[in-house]
């Protein structure tokens, strides 16, 4: 494969939801209030400018204790705090602001979603689960918001511009026989991902340094940088049929000062299946620290 192409800002091809997600077009003729569900990082942020933007009349934000940036309060018209666990407080919460559609953006920390505090819904619906992982948890919460007539929409929604295309994305160009990492490392992170263990790994020529658990993406990284010594790959794949209402692949700012402490000089993405944060900052921060971010399309798409 040829790592030296531009990459660019276009938006993914069409597609169902499940596979792919570029769906504006869903919301564009008839524009709702939307609840933002608001975990940690910029994500909510950049989702409600984009929102606003796109002339959402009002944002409504569940946001969560030892998460939230409290900065989104100054652009949503409603905000309410939460415990993770408070789904029934959450919905109601919603139907008082008028909300029919939900987003889930921001992740909420493991330290959290260790220390849950359920309400008798959450304790219900957690009861019915046979498996316990992000995407059964998630549907079932998508699940509980429907039956109030409230629909999940998904996390890309008006988010388009921050899925790169297939290309050098920022950063300098890749170095030469960087196409091993890249191509051995997707290769890799799509079967992880597709036993739903996690959708990113690090590597360095030929070998897996670390594989992301329940940790998430930064501390993964960290540990395999580590172990790499320098100029190890960092690798960030969709899951198969990924459900694009939640758990979407995103990096900004903050991935790119953590491969630089961990010693990762290559970040390489999924063409197109994932968001991209405010790329400015991102492309200012590759150019300092030396790393590259590359996007790769799936062969099998």
């Amino acid at each position: 494969m040829e790592l030296q192409g531009q990459g660019n800002r276009a938006h993914p091809p069409n597609g169902g939801r499940s596979t792919k997600p570029n769906n504006r077009a869903a919301l564009q003729e008839d524009l709702h209030s939307v609840g933002l569900i608001a975990g940690n990082g910029s994500y909510p942020r950049v989702f409600a400018k984009a929102a606003r933007q796109a002339g959402v009349p009002r944002l409504a934000a569940a946001a969560f204790e030892d998460e939230t940036d409290p900065d989104l309060e100054n652009q949503v018209d409603a905000l309410e705090w939460f415990r993770v666990g408070q789904l029934g407080k959450m919905i109601k919460f919603f139907k008082s602001e008028g909300i029919e559609k939900a987003v889930m953006v921001g992740q909420i920390g493991p330290r959290n979603l260790f220390d849950l505090r359920p309400d008798v819904r959450t304790l219900v619906m957690m009861g019915k689960l046979k498996e316990r992982n992000a995407e059964s948890i998630f549907g079932a919460i998508g699940s509980e918001l429907e039956k109030d007539g409230i629909e999940l929409i998904p996390a890309t929604t008006y988010l388009e511009d921050c899925l790169p295309q297939s290309g050098h994305v920022c950063g300098p160009a890749p170095g030469k026989g960087r196409e091993r990492d890249v191509d051995f490392g997707f290769r890799i992170a799509k079967e992880v991902s597709r036993l739903d263990i996690g959708q990113t790994v690090v590597v360095k020529k030929g070998t897996v340094l670390a594989v992301e658990a329940f940790e998430g993406t930064n501390e993964a990284m960290m540990r395999g940088g580590k172990l790499g010594r320098g100029g190890a790959a960092m690798v960030k794949v969709s899951k198969p049929n990924q459900d694009f209402r939640f758990d979407v692949p995103v990096i900004g700012p903050d991935t790119v000062d953590k491969a630089a402490e961990a010693g990762v000089d290559l970040i390489v993405i999924e063409a197109g299946r994932t968001l991209l944060l405010e790329r400015d900052e991102v492309e200012r921060r590759c150019e300092k620290s030396g790393i590259t971010v590359f996007a790769r399309a799936d062969e099998q798409d």
